[in-house]
């Protein structure tokens, strides 16, 4: 019986194998905003200042030349951060995809069910149309009153000869 237990438990995948405390929706969540300062002004006009910075002082200061004129370290930092902003940027467009396109399947239901309803009442006007066409009308009954009052009148008067 106990192989049994253990065939069972076997055969079913485990859940939860990415470990404790990850969750997937908050780091894609924190890699959209990542990807959204990437892309602003305010990110260009810092990386600027810092390259701007670290050029002058390697070109100008000998005794603090951490990066010598190729700029090697400066190269490494640039592609490192490339390495990581790429996938970053991918995931957050295709949250984006995602999103969109839940948006545009909500806006077709919601299409098709105005165009039912749209349907619906022009169903019902018609109907409705069909109705009015066969009761008498305000007009109708006062033109019929009238006839009907001429008519009376007609006979009330005496006839003259």
């Amino acid at each position: 019986m106990a192989e049994l237990q253990t065939r069972r438990i076997l055969d079913q995948p485990r859940l939860g194998r990415r470990g404790p405390g990850f969750d997937p929706s908050a780091f894609a969540g924190a890699a959209e905003r990542i990807a959204r300062f990437l892309g602003t002004g305010r990110y260009l006009a810092i990386q600027t200042v810092i390259v701007i910075v670290w050029i002058g002082l390697n070109l100008v200061s000998w005794q603090l030349q951490w990066d010598p004129y190729p700029f090697i370290l400066l190269n490494l930092a640039f592609s490192t951060q490339a390495a990581y902003a790429a996938p970053l940027i991918l995931l957050a467009q295709n949250r984006q995809d995602d999103r969109d396109r839940i948006a545009l399947e909500e806006d077709r239901r919601r299409a098709e069910r105005t165009k039912a309803d749209t349907e619906y009442l022009a169903r019902e006007l018609a109907a409705l149309r069909i109705a009015v066409g066969e009761v008498a009308t305000r007009d109708y009954l006062r033109s019929e009153i009238d006839r009907l009052a001429a008519t009376l009148d007609g006979e009330r008067r005496p006839r003259r000869r």
